[in-house]
């Protein structure tokens, strides 16, 4: 069963057990109402809990884990200033309350895609059919994050309509569903709990928006650190080099995801592209990553224009679109780590370099890793325990060196590297026996 906030006794949200997990199947996102925003949720506060209910993840949707889960709908901002609803899904280890001191990471997923069958809310609970969703992969990281001891927060960043792409709005996203987990009485955490904030790839660029707008929109939480993992650095750029190869869905589904932001980008998309172009991209709102991937193969975007790409692509509004969605406009006031892959096929190295630059000429804190040997998929297991490292010495208090930028062959070649790779090896062994806990 799930309930509305209740209030009435502590002033923090509780919840009662969710009874529709016992089902065999749960429905998606756009077909649950749990995630419909009730009357009046306009008139709250940004972060505030609107629903809750109490669910169990498993992993891949099948093997399910010995831990405490809840989700919550909140209250969040759009990118225009209006009133939102999103969910994350909210984490205790060993199944039982936080004990006092405990840290909040708020870990962003890479969603990569517009369905909301690849939402985390979706993807990680029993019963989840997402055969080809990217959190289904990483929830074995997600668990042995949680084997550090912290409360984690896996918001739905793309909020309700899959803005795969969007700048800002999946910052406010992620730090909403922060105060949400904060707020939220069965975490028993206070409003001063130690946050950080942690993803990888498309996860790293919605991390990367929400380091960006802490300071202004959500001052008020105690962030000590974030960590970006592969978080694109340039979206336009991605655009332009990954059309026409093997990845040529991840940026037409930031197309897609982009349309439902900017209302001049879906006018000119309809002005320019051809009936069949209109319904390749409308149809991966029904697909999952892989299998978005695996359908457009080499697909040439330009075949469906009636202009030119490099034509669309230098139209005033496009420029403007590309200039608004590359991160780095802002210092975080807190430290940041960058990893990426020197050799990366998805996103290129110059790009998260122009990414790190910006972020230091603004007068943020970096701590940039480049691994020589490491490709994208490859690098977010491999970097995983060194990250965790750093964000644990973050929320020990531990002071930061000065900005620096390290290559170096493989993360795994230290020994920490390989004894936190052997650990991400049992805790995953412990996932697929269902031990996790």
């Amino acid at each position: 069963m799930s309930t509305e906030a209740d209030t009435a006794s502590t002033g923090r949200p509780r919840v009662a057990a969710d009874n529709a997990d016992s089902e065999s199947i749960i429905a998606i996102p756009s077909m649950d109402p749990f995630y419909r925003a009730p009357a009046g949720f306009d008139r709250t506060e940004p972060g505030t809990v609107l629903r809750s209910r109490k669910v169990t993840l498993a992993l891949f949707g099948v093997i399910r884990q010995k831990v405490s889960a809840w989700q919550l709908l909140y209250r969040t901002t759009s990118l225009d200033g209006a009133a939102r609803v999103a969910v994350t899904t909210v984490v205790l280890p060993v199944g039982g309350r936080a004990r006092p001191q405990r840290a909040l990471l708020s870990y962003q997923c890479a969603i990569d895609a517009v369905s909301d069958r690849c939402f985390p809310s979706y993807v990680l609970r029993a019963g989840a059919r997402a055969v080809g969703s990217v959190p289904q992969f990483e929830f074995m990281i997600i668990l042995y994050a949680l084997r550090r001891g912290w409360v984690l927060s896996l918001p739905d960043h793309e909020g309700m309509d899959g803005l795969w792409g969007a700048p800002i709005e999946p910052g406010y996203c992620t730090l909403d569903g922060i105060r949400a987990a904060l707020s939220f009485e069965p975490l028993d955490l206070a409003a001063t709990t130690p946050v950080a904030l942690w993803g990888y790839s498309g996860g790293g660029l919605a991390t990367s928006w929400a380091a960006e707008a802490a300071a202004d929109y959500a001052p008020e939480l105690d962030i000590v650190g974030a960590a970006l993992g592969s978080p694109v650095g340039d979206p336009g750029s991605a655009f332009s080099r990954l059309n026409g190869t093997i990845f040529a869905a991840l940026p037409a589904m930031v197309v897609e995801g982009l349309r439902r932001t900017y209302p001049v980008l879906d006018r000119l998309v309809r002005e320019h592209v051809a009936a069949a172009g209109l319904e390749t991209l409308s149809s991966l709102h029904r697909k999952t990553t892989v299998h978005a991937v695996a359908s457009m193969v080499m697909h040439d975007l330009e075949r469906h224009l009636d202009i030119p790409m490099a034509d669309l692509l230098a139209t005033p509004e496009l420029v403007q679109i590309f200039r608004d969605i590359q991160p780095g406009k802002s210092a975080p006031e807190f430290p940041l780590l960058v990893v990426q892959a020197v050799h990366d096929p998805m996103i290129d190295v110059d790009d998260v370099d122009g990414q790190v630059r910006r972020y230091r000429a603004a007068g943020a804190n970096v701590t940039y890793i480049r691994d020589r040997l490491s490709e994208h998929l490859s690098l977010h297991p491999i970097a995983a325990p060194v990250t965790l490292d750093w964000l644990s010495d973050r929320f020990a208090g531990k002071p930061t060196d000065e900005s620096s930028t390290i290559t170096v062959w493989s993360l795994a070649g230290s020994l920490p590297g390989l004894r936190g790779l052997l650990g991400l090896a049992v805790s995953t062994g412990r996932a697929f026996a269902g031990r996790i806990g």
